[in-house]
């Protein structure tokens, strides 16, 4: 171990319960449960965490009254049924004799989810809820009477279950800051008006709680700052967290910050740097000094945790994306293997956005395997018994996987990528402002194949009867797509944009692969798809000092990249670039002429809009010619992510990965 880890190794008593180190996994949505059915996925998930050495682990949110469901999903974590404790002692079993401890988040949704199934929300006041959209019924006395014997009934499971903590959710706008928030408490009885009142109904669950668990149990608190005007404070929350060590309530605090009237505050992207809501959450941990406190903020390293642990400013830091990206970060830093450590890069993509299709889970853009970490641990990879010579064409993040995975697995492995460099198309996205980060994976891939024994041959363009020289026993095509500039739209497939052929029309590829192109002074992009390509590309055109108009079939600008909580950072910072932004949406670019283009909108019909420049963002066209070759000559082929069919970076690196590790 590092001496310069030393604070992060030290182990931690929250009341009876020693944390063996100081990093945390905070509570996040899988998706993994089935009601209070702890599921094989949702247990291996966890025991691959626990086993790569992570000190402490609080569960995601598990509901305690059916009023309310996360994210309106009837199969999300059920604390009110009897039969999860069945489940907590089996998840127990697997992750005890790792030494790591667990803690069971308790949740109530408020107005914001409801139960599921049609009838509307619980609130504290007649207050709608900007995500559901639904006016809430407001609790009477006799509804928050029943609210309280229900997290204590919640919390007696949790302890029946062998866990070793509760932890009330009392952030992100839910039940409980729901009442703490004057935003969203407008009552005028006893839990209303007064700093002391709103705060009464926590007060009440953590003393129920207590009561339900008995003297020996952890039992603490998640709160933040909220993001409306009018939302409850640090100050205030410093306040209420004091109060509640004064009587003995909590033996822990955890701090975030964000909520549903600012939610990309909560988990912030890739532009966003490590312990970015310190500002907040850090005047509240300075004020709250007796009981150990928990901070989270895109932490990707422990070095990192080490430098907000010496600062003082909180006991344990929270690491869940990292730990989704790689499960045993705190292990391999432990022992000295940062380079093997595989790199959360910010996407949001598969743990948030859940965008790609691979499945309606959390998962994660750089590591196919969480989520499926029952059936697919790179433990359960093995080392095959008739090593074969495999062939892997093309060095993007599919490629790359496919290469390392086969490698794994014991197969002699030779790349081949035309190109200079490894990384495909992302040698070019990361070019884009605050995208940077990206490439991170990339880098990670070619340090493991170094470490794995791969023949990586660059500047090394192959054709049929090269790979067919080789006399491989298996060959993974992974040659990626190229931009359609064809003019074909996928809203009007029938009609064709004129003019695509103008020399001042770039796909995004030709547009980030020379930083000295004249662009001119206005530009118009064409979002066909909808995902993140677009905000990069008006971010570098921005950059560039060019106005901008985003020209869209969608009814909002990049609607799939939404999803990440990306999109609203990015408009702020287009809003301070000084430069015009225009979104045209439920629109379709009919013609393109020098120095303007014609465009087509449910809105306003047809219009005129200057554009120097025009960038088409367009669906991809796979390269395949070389697998149909190859194919034809009675070769085993597999084609991987774009080559197969164009899509995105999580699809690719999980197609790669399956390929490589498939090869018997």
């Amino acid at each position: 171990m590092s001496m310069e880890l030393e604070r992060t190794f030290e182990p931690i008593t929250i009341r009876k319960t020693i944390i063996p180190n100081r990093v945390a996994m905070a509570a996040h949505e899988t998706r993994f449960a089935n009601g209070p059915i702890i599921t094989d996925a949702l247990v291996a998930y966890h025991t691959e965490r626990a086993k790569g050495g992570v000190g402490l682990i609080i569960l995601e949110a598990a509901t305690v009254h059916p009023s309310s469901t996360v994210s309106n999903n009837p199969a999300c974590l059920a604390a009110y049924d009897d039969r999860i404790i069945e489940g907590y002692q089996r998840l127990m079993a697997a992750v005890r004799p790792h030494g790591t401890r667990v803690f069971q988040q308790l949740w109530h949704g408020g107005h914001h989810f409801g139960p599921g199934d049609g009838r509307p929300p619980r609130g504290v006041s007649a207050i709608t809820s900007p995500i559901l959209g639904v006016p809430p019924v407001p609790l009477d006395r006799d509804d928050i009477a029943e609210l309280v014997s229900a997290y204590a009934g919640a919390a007696r499971r949790v302890a029946a279950g062998g866990l070793d903590g509760v932890e009330i959710a009392a952030a992100h706008s839910y039940l409980i800051q729901q009442f703490l928030s004057p935003m969203t408490n407008t009552r005028d009885d006893e839990y209303g008006g007064s700093l002391e009142n709103r705060a009464r109904f926590l007060v009440e669950v953590l003393r129920a709680v207590r009561d339900a668990v008995g003297p020996d149990m952890a039992v603490g608190v998640r709160v933040g700052a909220g993001a409306g005007k009018g939302a409850v404070h640090e100050l205030e929350l410093s306040e209420v967290a004091n109060s509640l060590v004064d009587h003995g309530l909590i033996d822990y605090l955890n701090v975030s910050q964000g909520d549903f009237f600012g939610p990309h505050i909560a988990i912030g992207g890739m532009e966003t740097k490590a312990g970015y809501q310190l500002p907040s959450s850090g005047q509240i941990t300075a004020s709250v000094t007796r009981v150990p406190r928990l901070v989270t903020g895109r932490f990707r390293a422990l070095d990192e945790v080490e430098e907000v642990l010496r600062s003082g400013a909180a006991d344990i830091v929270s690491m869940v994306r990292a730990h989704l990206a790689a499960p045993d970060i705190v292990e391999k830093t432990r022992t000295g293997r940062h380079g093997e450590i595989r790199p959360c890069i910010g996407c949001n993509q598969g743990c948030l956005g859940v965008i790609s299709g691979t499945d309606t889970r959390t998962g994660c853009v750089v590591n196919p395997v969480a989520g499926f970490d029952d059936v697919l641990s790179e433990a359960q990879i093995g080392r095959t018994a008739n090593p074969r010579k495999v062939v892997v064409i093309g060095g993007g993040p599919a490629g790359l996987e496919a290469a390392r995975t086969a490698a794994i697995r014991g197969h002699e492995v030779v790349l081949y990528e035309a190109a200079p460099r490894v990384g495909g198309a992302l040698n070019l996205a990361r070019r884009a402002p605050n995208l940077g980060g990206i490439f991170d994976v990339v880098t990670w891939q070619e340090a493991e194949l170094g470490r794995l024994g791969v023949d990586v041959r660059k500047s090394s363009p192959i054709d049929a009867a090269g790979v067919l020289r080789q006399d491989a026993d298996f060959v993974i095509v992974a040659t990626g797509s190229v931009p359609d500039k064809s003019g074909v739209l996928i809203s009007a497939p029938g009609e064709r944009v004129a003019g695509v052929e103008e020399s001042h029309v770039l796909s995004s590829m030709e547009l980030l692969s020379d930083d000295k192109r004249e662009l001119g002074r206005t530009a118009v992009v064409y979002d066909d798809v909808g995902h993140y390509e677009s905000v990069a590309i008006v971010e570098y055109l921005l950059a560039r000092g060019l106005d901008v108009t985003v020209v869209t079939r969608f009814p909002s600008f990049a609607p799939v990249a939404d999803r990440t909580l990306r999109t609203v950072p990015a408009r702020k910072r287009f809003a301070e670039s000084g430069r015009r932004f225009d979104v045209r949406p439920n629109a379709l670019l009919t013609r393109i002429s020098p120095g303007s283009c014609v465009v087509h909108s449910v809105d306003h019909g047809e219009t005129e809009v200057a554009a120097d420049t025009v960038v088409l963002l367009t669906h991809r066209t796979a390269c395949d010619g070389l697998s149909v070759e190859l194919r034809a000559a009675d070769k085993d082929v597999r084609r991987v992510g774009d080559a197969l069919s164009p899509r995105d970076l999580q699809t690719a690196i999980r197609e790669g990965h399956l390929a490589g590790r498939s090869i018997s």
